[in-house]
């Protein structure tokens, strides 16, 4: 099977282009993403052939096996996997994901490194009280909400999201919610702009998260922290969420190799 990895702002992938899904897909991605074992990586994304107008389909598995209904660095990954297939520097895809199409906006993808928009639908409230309490037992909140955006989000406003000790609240608060969840802390950095760092369900602590970015500036909008274009300062960069009716996440995406495996 023909691979490519690429990262954006460090939460890598790899990328797959098949004509269907493996059977064995779970196994495929926790011996593919194994960081010692494998070839390491937070996910595995198949992209087989779109239906309709759909240019693929993205299924995507974390590492640990388990599905994932959307992500934003995977899909901005995915957009910049086309526009290296097409032989372009810049493009327009629409991606189906679990949770619907989403618009992908490649640009500047004139060698490893692109500029990359993607359309990650609307934000909804949710209700993970247990959590949300739990969470609140564990660390000294400012702030603490539970919001969807296609996957499930617990966000916290702290002081210190760095003095986090993410291996023991991420994962207490993930195990917490059926399912799993991820778990994003907060504080404010200037105007219009945030510190996050991050839990993700089957992949533990990343050094970016895009679905995270999102819902986490979501909140701080709601909290009145930001306005309604945000810069989202993560351990492995920046990107920027554009809200409304229908989130956009810009930000820059990176193609590291190409590689066969059996």
């Amino acid at each position: 099977m023909r691979l490519s990895k690429h990262h954006g702002l460090g939460n890598d992938f790899l990328i797959a282009f098949v004509a269907d899904v493996p059977h064995d897909a779970p196994a495929l991605a926790r011996r593919l993403c194994h960081r010692t074992e494998g070839i390491g990586a937070d996910g595995l994304i198949f992209l087989t052939p779109g239906s309709g107008h759909g240019d693929a389909s993205m299924t995507l598995l974390n590492a640990d096996g388990s599905m994932a209904e959307i992500s934003g660095n995977g899909l901005r990954c995915v957009g910049h996997a086309l526009a290296r297939r097409d032989g372009v520097d810049a493009g327009d895809y629409l991606v189906d994901t679990l949770v619907g199409r989403r618009a992908v906006s490649v640009r500047s993808a004139d060698g490893p490194d692109a500029d990359v928009s993607a359309e990650m639908g609307s934000i909804t409230s949710i209700d993970e009280a247990r959590a949300e309490a739990l969470l609140v037992s564990l660390v000294d909140t400012r702030a603490v909400g539970a919001a969807a955006i296609g996957n499930p989000h617990l966000v916290a406003r702290v002081d210190d999201p760095a003095a986090i000790d993410l291996g023991k609240v991420g994962r207490a608060v993930d195990a917490c919610v059926d399912g799993g969840a991820n778990v994003e802390f907060i504080a404010p950095a200037g105007s219009d702009a945030i510190v996050l760092t991050v839990w993700e369900r089957g992949a533990g602590a990343t050094r970016a998260c895009g679905s995270g970015a999102c819902v986490a500036a979501w909140f701080a909008h709601e909290w009145g922290m930001v306005g309604e274009v945000v810069e989202v300062r993560m351990p492995g960069g920046s990107a920027t969420v554009h809200l409304g009716a229908t989130v956009t996440l810009v930000g820059p995406a990176s193609f590291v190799a190409d590689m066969e495996t059996a």
